[in-house]
């Protein structure tokens, strides 16, 4: 009688173990993802900034600017998921390596105190988006082996946790930038 108490009691701890830690890398995943989206507030917050300096000095094709500050509000609107949050990063990127790019040809520009700190920044906050992006793939990862490797995958059968998808680059950022491209566009 005693030793089925022990076992009760011993496969009772481990299963609060078991329990405890799937809810702390599920908080954990939530947490990094959180940190990715401080980070994508951040650099909307720049995006403004640095297309009116922009503005300022090129008479640069109108609608990439109107497109930027498009995908910024979306992204910024509030009311949107998690992959069309990622969406419109991803194609907010896009542009404003595009117009980075197009900036080459304004000298003055480039030697713009305003326009070097906002680039800098730019620069310091896309590095920081990676390192966010790359922590949450980290724990997702962590994540998903607990709930799929065993005994983890039982208790996670119970509660229902399901796997989560890593943040994966879009096939088109994959690509080799070409500066000829940019600047013919």
């Amino acid at each position: 009688m005693i030793i089925a108490l022990v076992i009760i009691a011993f496969l009772f701890i481990i299963g609060i173990f078991f329990y405890n830690s799937l809810i702390g890398k599920k908080n954990q995943v939530t947490n990094a993802f959180s940190a990715i989206d401080v980070m994508l507030k951040k650099r909307f917050d720049l995006i403004p900034n640095l297309v009116e300096v922009v503005k300022q000095y090129t008479t640069y094709e109108s609608s990439t600017l109107s497109k930027i500050v498009e995908l910024r509000s979306k992204a910024t609107s509030g009311n949107v998921s998690d992959a069309e949050k990622a969406s419109l990063d991803a194609q907010l990127s896009t542009s404003v390596k595009g117009l980075m790019v197009n900036v080459e040809n304004y000298p003055d520009l480039k030697a713009n105190t305003n326009f070097i700190n906002l680039q800098t920044t730019w620069t310091e906050s896309e590095e920081q988006i990676a390192a966010a992006r790359r922590t949450y793939n980290s724990s997702v990862t962590e994540y998903n082996n607990a709930i799929m490797m065993f005994p983890g995958s039982m208790f996670a059968g119970m509660l229902g946790y399901q796997q989560i998808s890593v943040l994966a680059t879009a096939e088109e950022e994959r690509k080799n930038v070409s500066a000829k491209d940019l600047f013919n566009s």
